[in-house]
């Protein structure tokens, strides 16, 4: 069970939160796989997506042609508790323009969900792990997507923005940009 460590309710009443556990366990409509361009599920997040859903997920992914970074496509989530998965393609550290891709990736992954109806989603660090994004800068560039999104569609489908994170430096990376951004974070009562 994901523990909830800080929140942020917007002018538009959607609610950006971070939580500290399993993005596959998350009961939300939808969780983002931090893909690659080619869709395919090796390791990291793509791989525990993998090992719990199921090889469905996997099967959907190769009926979508190869990618570029910060492009998104949406699977079935195979035996998650999701409906959704969206597999975010988020840009390698050293390809050059890491910060817009990683911003497209996190708004077109949103623009998806909207599209699908999708109430509540759940990111991970995008690029943050084995494609060497640094995990301040992926908060940053995250979180404020998910502000611009909200402030852009404050009619959205979209409530409720999740980052769950397993790792405790990346928690720690991302509950400091909320610091940063609002003052002291504590999770409501």
């Amino acid at each position: 069970m994901a523990t909830l460590v800080a929140e942020h309710e917007t002018p538009t009443g959607q609610r950006i939160r971070l939580f500290h556990g399993d993005l596959t366990e998350e009961a939300v409509d939808a969780i983002v796989n931090a893909a690659n361009p080619q869709w395919v599920l090796g390791g990291g997040v793509a791989g525990a997506i993998a090992r719990r859903g199921g090889p469905s997920i996997q099967e959907e992914c190769r009926r979508h042609p190869p990618g570029r970074s910060g492009d998104a496509i949406l699977t079935g989530a195979g035996q998650l508790p999701a409906r959704y998965v969206i597999h975010a393609a988020g840009p390698r550290w050293g390809e050059g323009d890491e910060p817009a891709k990683l911003r497209r990736a996190m708004l077109n992954a949103l623009a998806l969900a909207e599209a699908y109806g999708v109430r509540s989603i759940a990111f991970p660090a995008i690029s943050s792990g084995i494609f060497g994004f640094p995990k301040d800068r992926c908060a940053e560039v995250l979180v404020q997507a998910a502000l611009d999104f909200c402030a852009d569609h404050p009619q959205s489908t979209v409530r409720e923005i999740r980052f769950t994170l397993i790792d405790e430096p990346t928690v720690a990376a991302f509950r400091a940009e909320f610091e940063r951004r609002w003052g002291a974070v504590s999770p409501a009562p």
